[in-house]
């Protein structure tokens, strides 16, 4: 016989006051979880089979363990499904309640916002390790608990509901404010101070990353040349007190000290040796946090290569023949056939990824801890390996990491995603504020690059934690200059009125060049990468690159030197003027010898930069595409110069005289900072964000004009020219799921248009009973998992009409509660009260909680629009809203269902169809 639902009252039936707190901490928390899983889980009860292939190693999961029954190869293979039957891992644990609950569910509870046993300390403790033993302790010793069993894992790929996030946060902050004694009003402030003190600590942690990543690079890079007598770990700055040359500092020649080896090979060898040495060495590093995606896990609403055809060969129609002919089985079977997605969490720059994060999709482990660590150790090698790459963008990403797992202290930020967002905001920012030494300049990045949801009080914080990251860095002096900025120049003569036009020019020049890089780093991509033996090893296409960099780089000044202090000298104005034609401040005379320098380089620098960007180790690309349009700016900058001295006799130029010094007239660094920036906002689409940056570099007021006018002007050209910056293009060649928020596709259809048609195993008919066999609902759960659609939901309908919506994985977590599903009934109407009026039987009051009782899991007022509403409306939703779903009516009846994903390929699709359009 089926169990009997004894107990289906609202909650002020209820005399127990523990059951009422109970109750309302289940109403009251978010359901979402962390990114990054940490903590260990435990078996309450025997597990269903579903889960039975992943229970044997619970013990020792972490962020980077492995979710899914088949490897593909790979070191560290993400998995989500067993190989048997879909089922992901859940133990009877705590379920942090996304759903909206209703009022009649609310009681104040003297429990406040404490989660479980644990003390901040302990917490804190917990938050730094990678789940440890001191987490497993504690819930082993609270096995009498429920509440103290944390669900921390999530799927890859699947999305957040800011709505429900919001809602619930909402609900968490009521209960929290009931109390009106000293202890709630304490806990209060302190749940409002928790934010502070998160972007506060992130701030200081940041910049002491960043000192630690300065001063070991500087100290790699140097040790390519020589080494100091004084102390093998001080750089040559530090160990000849800043003097360009000193005795203490040794070249390798005069170590080895061979009368065979002249003092230039001897260098030369070296020189290459150190850069393929370092650079595979980061590699290496980087090749470690390989993650494999089965393309089983989203087939049904994303391509995760849009390049390959992934199309469902026997996707269902409404026929009902052909739903029977292939079962979910079959269809899960053919999907996991198909190639996986790799990608390397700790390579590239990782600010593509963050958008995708803060945009409310899930990257698994991309913020962990082991990516923390990794990607800094490898960010050292590759940078001080000498390679065209930057350590500016990375810093982005470490941040980002530094940001999420100090969000683990505090669970009003570790079990809900999106006020885990805010917090990452600030962290991205804080990243850009140590990179350049902008705090100012990070704020903005953030605001018009990576975030996706920024309130007022989100960039509030973020300027205070760019504050704090500032002031440490200031205070660790990374650079021995007192400074934090990553170089600083100062232009002591203003800008002419006909340089309007070359600046204008100038700005012309980097948003080509910044597009032309883009154009040519998809080239590239597609052609090189794709060679077999390339894609299969990547540590030999870095080797490659570091073979070829070495080789090239040693023989000219401008491309052997740092990026950071070759863009310092190309930036920098001329004191003094050299005769010999050596150096960036010629006479007049020499200023066509400079130039051809300058060509080589540029030539070189932009060659290399392009085959660099994209190999498997730490990169960014901000700094490496300002030195490229520095080289170019400063080229653009002496021809002016030369100009302004030969035709000085010309009403344009009669501010000039050709007797003075050429700095007088022209200062050629103005030009490269112009290029810089311009080249850098044709890569990235930057602008505000870049004019801020270059003013709080050179502290000249008089400049922001030239550099505001140049990256202006250089954004129009880049997008004439190349609608996607580097970042779009990542997202793209990777198939992220972002619904960019920035640029709206024109609409011609309806959602009609792209919902699928209602399926009976996608919704749950109520129309009879209420009360549904927990064996068909499992069905239909394991039925979304077999299609990809981990975070999707099934939409409950009575007599045709929509009345509710459960999540997938909320019913899969309260089916996984169940002691017995083959013989168990679950109640599924959304009607809080639906039973408040039966009559108690035996014990009743004595229990608290009942499983069999879905209700508390179903959203009862899903976000529904009518099939005919415009597609600009349904991108608004989940634009603005940041809706998961939308239900779908036709008449007043439901119709189906549309996930977000399933809107972001169709806008992907849509895109590549007007590429195509323009194309022919």
């Amino acid at each position: 016989m089926p169990k009997s639902i004894h107990s289906y009252r609202s909650i002020d039936d209820y005399d127990d006051d523990y059951a009422a707190e109970q109750r309302e901490r289940d109403d009251t928390f978010s359901s979402t979880t962390p990114s990054s899983p940490t903590a260990t889980f435990r078996p309450l009860r025997q597990l269903h089979s579903s889960v039975n292939d992943l229970s044997q190693s619970r013990e020792s999961i972490n962020e980077r363990s492995s979710l899914l029954g088949v490897s593909h190869g790979g070191p560290q293979a993400y998995r989500s499904l067993p190989a048997t039957t879909p089922g992901t891992p859940r133990p009877g644990m705590k379920r942090h309640n996304s759903q909206l609950p209703t009022s009649l569910r609310m009681r104040s509870s003297r429990r406040g916002s404490l989660t479980g046993n644990q003390n901040f300390s302990q917490r804190l403790v917990n938050a730094l390790g990678e789940g440890g033993a001191g987490l497993e302790q504690s819930m082993q010793s609270a096995k009498a608990s429920l509440f103290q069993d944390n669900r921390v894992w999530y799927d890859q790929f699947t999305s957040t509901d800011w709505v429900h996030d919001n809602i619930a946060d909402a609900y968490r902050v009521k209960a929290l404010r009931s109390r009106k004694d000293l202890r709630g009003r304490i806990e209060a402030w302190f749940d409002g101070a928790q934010g502070w003190i998160l972007v506060a600590l992130i701030g200081v942690l940041t910049a002491v990353c960043a000192y630690f990543v300065n001063t070991t690079e500087t100290t790699l890079f140097d040790l390519k040349q020589g080494y100091c007598t004084r102390g093998w770990k001080k750089s040559r700055k530090t160990c000849c007190d800043g003097a360009s040359m000193c005795d203490a500092w040794v070249h390798w020649s005069a170590a080895v000290r061979s009368d065979r080896l002249s003092v230039v090979q001897t260098q030369y060898g070296f020189f290459v040796l150190s850069v393929v040495v370092l650079s595979m060495a980061s590699c290496l590093l980087t090749l470690t946090t390989k993650t494999v995606i089965p393309s089983a896990i989203s087939l049904a609403t994303l391509d995760e290569n849009l390049g390959a055809d992934v199309r469902r060969n026997s996707d269902p129609d409404d026929d009902d023949d052909s739903k029977r002919s292939i079962s979910p089985e079959s269809r899960f079977q053919q999907a996991q056939a198909r190639p996986p997605m790799v990608y390397y969490s700790a390579a590239g720059s990782g600010v593509a990824e963050v958008k995708v994060i803060l945009s409310g999709f899930v990257l698994h482990g991309y913020l962990g801890v082991r990516t923390l660590l990794i990607k800094t150790l490898a960010l050292i090698l590759s940078v001080a390996s000498g390679l065209s790459l930057g350590k500016e963008g990375p810093y982005v990403h470490i941040a980002t990491c530094i940001g999420n797992v100090a969000c683990r202290i505090f669970s009003k930020y570790s079990d809900n995603d999106g006020k885990r967002r805010e917090i990452l905001s600030a962290s991205a920012a804080s990243g850009v504020a140590v990179a350049f030494g902008a705090p100012i300049g990070g704020v903005l990045f953030s605001l018009e690059e990576v975030s996706y949801y920024f309130p007022s009080k989100t960039l509030f914080r973020t300027f205070f934690c760019c504050i704090a990251a500032a002031l440490s860095l200031k205070f660790l002096d990374p650079y021995g200059t007192k400074k934090i900025v990553l170089f600083e120049v100062r232009y002591h003569l203003d800008w002419k009125f006909f340089e309007l036009a070359t600046f204008i020019f100038t700005g012309v020049v980097g948003g080509v060049l910044g597009a032309l890089f883009i154009k040519a780093s998809r080239i590239w991509a597609r052609t090189f990468r794709r060679i077999t033996i390339i894609k299969k090893y990547p540590l030999l296409e870095v080797f490659l690159v570091a073979l070829v960099t070495g080789l090239i780089s040693f023989w000219n000044r401008y491309t052997k030197l740092p990026v950071t202090e070759l863009l310092f000298e190309l930036a920098s104005p001329c004191d003094t003027y050299s005769d010999s034609g050596d150096g960036l401040c010629p006479t007049a005379e020499h200023i066509p010898s400079v130039l051809w320098v300058l060509f080589i380089a540029f030539v070189i620098k932009a060659s290399l930069t392009v085959v660099t960007f994209g190999i498997k180790v730490p990169a960014g690309i901000y700094v490496p595409s300002m030195v490229v349009g520095g080289l170019a700016g400063r080229f653009i900058g002496h021809t002016v110069q030369l100009l302004a001295l030969r035709f000085s006799h010309l009403g344009i130029f009669g501010e000039c005289v050709p007797e003075g010094p050429p700095g007088s007239c022209v200062v050629p660094g103005v030009y490269a900072l112009v290029a810089a920036g311009a080249t850098m906002t044709g890569v990235t689409r930057l602008t505000i964000t870049l004019a801020v940056i270059l003013f709080e570099l050179t502290g000249s007021l008089d400049h922001v004009l030239p550099f505001s006018l140049g990256i202006l002007v250089a954004k129009w050209v880049a997008d004439a020219i190349e609608p996607l910056s580097i970042y779009d293009l990542l997202t793209d060649m990777n198939s992220y799921p972002f619904l960019d928020n920035k640029v709206r596709p024109i609409f011609t259809s309806e959602l009609g248009d792209i919902t699928p048609s209602k399926r009976q195993d996608h919704i749950i008919d109520i129309s009879e009973d209420a009360l549904i066999p927990a064996v068909e609902l499992r069905d239909k759960q394991r039925g979304l998992q077999m299609l990809g659609e981990l975070d999707g939901g099934l939409s409950i309908i009575k007599h045709g009409v929509l009345v509710g919506l459960i999540p997938a994985p909320d019913l899969e977590f309260a089916l996984d509660k169940l002691d017995n599903e083959d013989n168990t009934l679950c109640l599924m109407s959304p009607q809080v009260d639906w039973a408040a009026g039966r009559e108690p039987q035996g014990d009743e009051e004595e229990a608290s909680y009942d499983p069999s009782d879905f209700t508390p899991y179903i959203d009862p007022a899903p976000v529904a629009l009518d099939v005919h509403s415009p597609m600009d409306l349904v991108y608004e939703c989940f634009v603005k809203l940041g809706l998961r779903y939308i239900c779908v009516l036709r008449d007043g009846k439901y119709a189906g269902l549309v996930h977000k994903k399933t809107f972001v390929k169709y806008v992907k699709e849509l895109e590549l169809h007007e590429k195509k359009t323009r194309t022919n």
